[in-house]
């Protein structure tokens, strides 16, 4: 039987099919999904006894069997002591391998949820999904394999696809290497990665991530004292454990404005990446800057939209997360503590390495302490970026195509301040990749925060242009 191919693809067909599933099987399965409170294995160190990594992977892979999709193997991938991988393959009529990626470990809960809302509560509400993780990216595995059945349905070519859905993500991905290696003669020589585990600047059209920054993480503990004394009494000749800890931090950042001052975090911006952050600031406009729920007056670091795209994809900034050694404020007597320990996360340019860094930020924060304290850093996470290769003419025509099928307006291309360490490996296992990299990330869905919501019609009109770009691959020559 003779396949079909891009060019008889039935566009609208596809968009009601999707947008019924989405409906009728996709939402109640994340909703399920939703409800399990599976934190990666950095925010729950006892996953493999609590099981709901497992029971993530569980619901995924009972769906992905259902699927009426002609040779579809499906298979969760354990390695010993180590977060389990779902591992999903189809043959292809087409020359070449897509690999299409996503996970379904999420972050912790976070406070500030609306009232009735919450991070194992799903709720429906305004044509939107909240809950933790339905966004960031639990919606992946089934997307894509909703792409493939819409395929399927109309008989129309792809090539071979394999899907990895790790479990390791928010912690960095630690495990996936492994996998990697194991998997290595299935995967194949892949020449297309679809991963969609990124954001949209928008909901109105189609956003590919062209670079994703690095990170450090970890925690500075400044100790002045073996024990907490009457503040009265140390203070003046004991050093305040959080004065240190705050002139170490000027030693990285200017207070000031938020400058990363050692010239060893930045990186040389491409002049392309710098034209596209400026198209797309200019696209995005204020919302650019509005979409951040600011408490009272609060200002953006820059009402320039173009160097805000670039402040957020290719250039360094702090943000302390967390804190030890403060006491509630209503439990807070009149003590000189004896340490201060902060959570740092140093969000790096794509082409910073992420081990060097973690040496480099080491090293100046615990260099010569003042007043001679005992002063640490202990990094948990090192992560370096990603910045994609040249984008192929067949790509970049068939993304552009599918947005303006689907959403009514060109594709847009800009980097991601986030990190996905699962990139930057895939591109250095398979430098002569093309990566379509995107997700449903946009305006106050809010991943890792309070009222992360997936945009329910954006993830169906985003399958649906994955869809279009995978039979784009299959008729590339």
């Amino acid at each position: 039987m003779r396949q079909a191919t891009v060019a008889e693809l039935d566009a609208p067909e596809l968009e009601v099919f999707v947008s019924r599933k989405w409906d009728e099987d996709v939402v109640p399965r994340l909703i399920e999904y939703i409800h399990i409170p599976c934190k990666s294995p950095h925010f729950d160190a006892d996953w493999a006894t609590n099981g709901h990594i497992d029971a993530a992977v569980t619901l995924a892979e009972r769906w992905s069997r259902d699927q009426p999709i002609l040779g579809l193997k499906i298979e969760v991938v354990r390695l010993e002591g180590r977060t389990p991988v779902l591992f999903f393959e189809i043959d292809g009529e087409a020359p070449g391998t897509v690999l299409m990626y996503g996970h379904l470990d999420k972050q912790p809960e976070m406070t500030g949820w609306h009232d009735g809302f919450g991070p194992w509560i799903p709720v429906l509400h305004e044509g939107k999904l909240y809950g933790r993780g339905g966004a960031d990216d639990g919606y992946a595995i089934f997307a894509s394999l909703l792409a493939l059945s819409a395929l399927k349905g109309q008989g129309v070519a792809h090539a071979r696809i394999v899907g990895l859905i790790e479990t390791c993500e928010e912690s960095g991905s630690y495990d996936l290497p492994h996998y990697l290696d194991a998997l290595k003669s299935r995967i194949g020589n892949v020449d297309l990665v679809i991963g969609l585990d990124s954001g949209c600047g928008n909901y109105e059209q189609l956003w590919v991530t062209t670079s994703l920054r690095g990170m450090v993480a970890g925690t500075l503990t400044v100790e002045v004292l073996n024990e907490g004394v009457h503040s009265g009494d140390a203070s003046g000749i004991v050093p305040s454990s959080f004065r240190i800890a705050r002139l170490l931090l000027d030693r990285i950042e200017e207070a000031g404005t938020g400058h990363i001052l050692p010239n060893e975090f930045y990186c040389e911006i491409p002049v392309e990446r710098s034209e596209q952050a400026m198209l797309a600031g200019k696209t995005l406009g204020d919302p650019m800057l509005t979409r951040f729920p600011f408490a009272g007056k609060t200002e953006p670091m820059t009402h320039d939209h173009g160097q805000a795209v670039l402040n957020r994809t290719w250039r360094p900034f702090l943000s302390v997360v967390g804190a030890d050694g403060l006491p509630a404020i209503k439990d807070a007597g009149n003590v000189l503590r004896p340490k201060t320990a902060l959570k740092l996360s140093l969000r790096l340019p794509p082409l910073v390495d992420g081990q060097r860094a973690t040496e480099d930020l080491k090293r100046m924060l615990e260099a010569e302490p003042p007043e001679n304290a005992k002063v640490t850093f202990e990094s948990d996470q090192a992560a370096t970026g990603w910045h994609a290769p040249p984008t192929a003419p067949w790509l970049k025509e068939v993304v552009d195509a599918a947005s303006k099928q689907f959403y009514g307006k060109p594709a847009m291309m800009m980097g991601e301040g986030g990190t996905i360490p699962f990139m930057a490996m895939l591109g250095d296992s398979f430098p002569d990749a093309q990566f379509l990299i995107t997700g449903v990330l946009g305006p106050k869905s809010n991943a890792h925060g309070p009222n992360e919501f997936l945009h329910i019609a954006y993830a169906k009109k985003l399958t649906a242009c994955v869809a279009q770009v995978i039979a784009g691959h299959a008729a590339r020559n």
